[in-house]
């Protein structure tokens, strides 16, 4: 069987990584969606620190990741662009991928698993990764799956800093380099050398 993984919206550095290892890889969208995980927030290096951008959902006790809707009455997805742009347009990078990011930003998507499809695959385009993805047709529990990625990833148990090499960003000079981030930063700041870190990275 494939490697399991968790959808993610614009997701980590690690799971990035990770996925890159693999020739391909399943998205779990049959779990109960669980609360507090990168499967509908991202993280960004900002002028202040590391910045939370999440994305609302509607859901109930039993919600399983593929009925989890977006919920629009706030306009998230604008708050989010404006909030990347400020973020990285001092980057090297960031003029490379403005108009691809607000177009993914500003299209409406009924449901965080449509969301997280489009993130990835644009990501994938642009680390000229070839992993093959696809998602689950049934809930599998953990003790049937060798490869289970669903819960590596956590901003609730980040991994060591150690584990990460360091490379400049945004803010450098006023903020501490943080490891782990939304690939988003590692994309906006190493452009094409993006993947290089990626692949080499040994976690």
């Amino acid at each position: 069987m494939t490697p399991l993984f968790s959808t993610a919206y614009f997701p980590p550095v690690a799971y990035m990584a990770e996925l890159a290892k693999h020739s391909s890889v399943t998205i779990e969208i049959k779990e109960t969606f669980p609360k507090q995980t990168y499967r509908n927030r991202m993280e960004i290096m900002t002028a202040n620190g590391k910045r939370t951008l999440t994305v609302p959902v509607t859901r109930n006790n039993h919600s399983r990741t593929e009925e989890v809707r977006i919920d629009y009455r706030e306009r998230w997805n604008i708050t989010h662009l404006r909030t990347i742009e400020a973020a990285y347009s001092a980057s090297p990078f960031f003029q490379y991928y403005k108009d691809e990011l607000e177009a993914i930003l500003t299209r409406h998507y009924d449901n965080i698993v449509e969301l997280n499809t489009t993130t990835l695959k644009w990501l994938l385009k642009r680390l000229k990764i070839t992993t093959t993805v696809t998602q689950t047709t049934d809930y599998l529990p953990q003790s049937d799956i060798p490869f289970d990625f669903r819960n590596a990833f956590s901003p609730k148990s980040p991994l060591p800093d150690s584990l990460f090499k360091s490379y400049y960003q945004v803010f450098s000079d006023r903020q501490p380099f943080i490891p782990n981030l939304s690939t988003l930063d590692l994309l906006m700041n190493l452009g094409p050398e993006a993947r290089d870190y990626l692949i080499t990275l040994s976690l």
